[in-house]
């Protein structure tokens, strides 16, 4: 019988009041169903009923318990729910201490510690040792003991070799298995699984979302929100939170579990248990190397933080001929990412008026080296997040720099505190033009509305000619300030004014710097209208939409004439953009400035490379993809304008309307949003196939 048949046999049965001939079988039969479809969803995420069918099952299981407590049993399904709050936690004492490790920092630490390792094991010349080359996942790491297959303990590392008592709050988490599944692996008697707990940072942003709707104090961090939530005193909460456990290894162990650690990974997976998919064996240390340096490039696409890669000498027998040193082994190696955090005094805040009005706070940094980069500035992002955090002028405040993203203050640290801290307040006029600020509604951010706003206007020009935009090769910030601070600009469209006069008279301009400018202006009128619409600078417009607005409307004087109603009619275009749209395009001074634009000899209408295809060439007419990691031979713009020549649509973001998903190697959030929303993955080849090319 599969297990749909028997789902549904347990839901007729218990639906229509029936009875079992035996409760106790009943409670067997519910566990088993339960724990199988638990699997599916969790693991596999091909669930085969809806949540509603789970948790009616489970409704069912936990009204027997109650009206049976005798058939209560540590694998029940229902301790994912979380039991009665305790007093505190009791120590433990593990049974084998859980080490820590030594650290690498760069590739050349990596392979001296690797000759270590060859020279203690008096390895041959050219004679290399098989590694395993795992994520360091950023949680907090757990013992898991299991007796005949029931998970009957659960404690924290600790200070390594005493921890706390877990074994309620673990319980609750998903990925944990209640009891192992022998997966064609027997399991032993006794034995202890290791592994990390772990918030996903989508799980942790909704936490942080709810917990601010609330006014409560809201985590710093994923790790900080991961071990603050394994050690609630009530369970119930911890099984709110949605943490997510990844096995590494095994501990103590009443019979051998595998020769060596990829076999071990394989292993606990048979067992049920979540192991990180982007484990690796490598024979070179010369390609574990390449592949420690490419995740701390690429650890932004992940949906959980990572500080680093385990290394590890493969075989167990090796392991035990290099054995331990103090509390770390010498068999195992963390290759340690930079820091992208670090705390720092807050000086100051300030504000910065950017090329829509917006308002953005900015903290002025007692200067910190993060990451290798020196900072001294970070965002605040906007009024009620300084707020929210509590965040005051002269706090110890921590400062997170990731990949190629602004840095931002995190958080402030309270106990740093010496009472001279000073809170702040959002001012209420522009600092620019001292304007008063507003704020629209349904917004956090302030903006300064003055169509004179002179920051406003130099952030504009910058925008404007920026690479994204109009591509003018050689104006940057520097020149859209001397440029406008000269009175040469004071409307967009003076910029296709410019004369080669006017520009010899500016400190700095020689005639082969002005002929440059020059021809890269000429250059620009030849660019896309969808680059030139994303170039005006209109609220909520970015590169994307700009993109599909011209898929749909052929030029800009259809755009013009246009109400929000049409626009509306754009997949991927909300009431927010339409109405930014049509407010943008009523103004006189907005529609003066694309008369002067057609005057000056540019094109406003879409090129030939920007239409929907036609006819046969339409394979994707009416569909919107979304495209995310990395694909083996084809770049994501690559990816974009193949889907854009076939009448598709390209969304940055993942929603009921998007048709498929475009997904390839390290893949992050969207792919999960495309998984809960049933959305229909494609790969390079089968996006090839649908579009006609085989």
């Amino acid at each position: 019988m599969t297990l749909l048949e028997r789902t549904r046999g347990l839901q007729s049965l218990l639906r229509n009041g029936g009875e079992h001939p035996d409760v106790e079988d009943l409670v067997e039969d519910l566990i088993s169903v339960l724990r199988e479809h638990g699997l599916l969803y969790y693991r596999d995420a091909e669930p085969l009923i809806s949540d509603g069918e789970y948790d009616e099952l489970l409704g069912w299981l936990k009204d027997l318990e109650t009206d049976h407590p005798e058939l209560l049993r540590l694998d029940s399904p229902t301790h994912r729910v979380g039991a009665q709050p305790r007093d505190g936690f009791e120590k433990v004492t593990h049974p084998e201490a859980m080490l820590s490790l030594g650290n690498a920092f760069n590739g050349e630490e990596l392979k001296a510690w690797y000759e270590r390792c060859r020279k203690r094991l008096e390895a041959d010349d050219g004679e290399e040792l098989p590694l395993t080359a795992e994520l360091k996942i950023d949680g907090l790491a757990v013992a898991l003991t299991y007796q005949n297959g029931l998970l009957t303990r659960a404690a924290t590392r600790g200070d390594g070799r005493v921890g706390e008592l877990i074994s309620q709050n673990a319980r609750t988490i998903r990925t944990v298995p209640l009891r192992l599944s022998s997966g064609g692996v027997e399991y032993p008697e006794t034995v202890e699984i290791r592994g990390e707990v772990y918030f996903p940072k989508t799980a942790f942003e909704r936490l942080n979302d709810s917990l601010r709707e609330k006014d409560q104090k809201t985590f710093a961090n994923p790790r900080n929100a991961a071990a603050g939530s394994l050690r609630m005193l009530d369970s119930s909460v911890t099984a709110s939170r949605d943490l997510a456990f990844y096995a590494y290894s095994t501990g103590p162990s009443s019979a051998p579990v595998g020769a060596s650690q990829h076999e071990t990974l394989k292993t606990l997976s048979d067992w049920a248990f979540d192991v990180n998919v982007e484990a690796r064996r490598f024979t070179s240390i010369e390609d574990v190397v390449d592949y420690c340096e490419s995740w701390a490039l690429r650890r932004d696409s992940l949906d959980y933080e990572i500080d680093g890669v385990v290394v590890k000498v493969d075989y167990f027998d090796l392991q035990r001929r290099l054995g331990n040193v103090s509390n770390a082994p010498r068999w195992a190696i963390a290759f340690k990412f930079p820091a992208r955090e670090s705390t720092t005094r807050l000086n100051d805040i300030v504000i910065n008026v950017g090329r829509t009005g917006m308002i953005t706070p900015e903290a002025v940094l007692e200067p910190v080296l993060i990451g290798g980069v020196t900072v001294s500035q970070a965002t605040l992002h906007n009024a009620d997040y300084i707020l929210d955090r509590d965040i005051r002028i002269g706090d110890t405040v921590v400062v997170k720099r990731a990949g190629d993203v602004i840095p931002a203050v995190v958080s402030a640290v309270p106990s740093a505190r010496t009472g001279e801290e000073v809170e702040w307040e959002m001012p209420h006029t522009c600092p620019a033009c001292s304007s008063e600020l507003e704020r629209l509604e349904g917004e956090a951010d302030h903006y300064c509305v003055s169509s004179t706003c002179p920051e406003q206007f130099i952030r504009l020009v910058e925008h404007f000619a920026s690479r994204d935009a109009m591509d003018i090769d050689g104006f940057g910030t520097k020149l859209a300030i001397q440029l406008v601070e000269a009175g040469l600009i004071s409307k967009l469209q003076d910029i296709f004014a410019l004369k080669r006069v006017n520009l010899l008279e500016l400190e700095g301009f020689a005639e082969k710097k002005a002929d440059s400018l020059l021809s890269g202006i000429e250059s620009s009128k030849g660019q896309r209208l969808s680059r030139l619409l994303f170039a005006l600078g209109i609220r909520h417009v970015g590169r994307t939409t700009a993109e599909l607005l011209v898929g749909c409307f052929p030029d800009i004087d259809s755009m013009v004439e246009s109400d929000e109603q049409a626009f509306l009619e754009v997949d991927g275009v909300g009431t927010v953009i339409a109405s930014s749209l049509v407010d943008w395009f009523s103004l006189d001074s907005n529609r003066e400035l694309i008369a002067a634009l057609k005057e000056s000899g540019m094109s406003l209408s879409r090129r030939e490379d920007e239409k929907p295809s036609e006819g046969d060439n339409a394979a994707f007419e009416g569909m919107t993809f979304v495209v995310t990691g990395t694909l083996p031979t084809m770049g994501r713009k690559e990816v974009q304008e193949y889907i854009k020549r076939r009448g598709g649509k390209v969304s940055s973001s993942v929603s009921s309307k998007t048709s498929y998903v475009v997904l390839g190697e390290n893949a992050g959030s969207k792919a999960t949003r495309a998984a809960e929303l049933n959305i229909q993955i494609l790969d390079q080849d089968s996006l090839k196939a649908l579009g006609g090319q085989n």
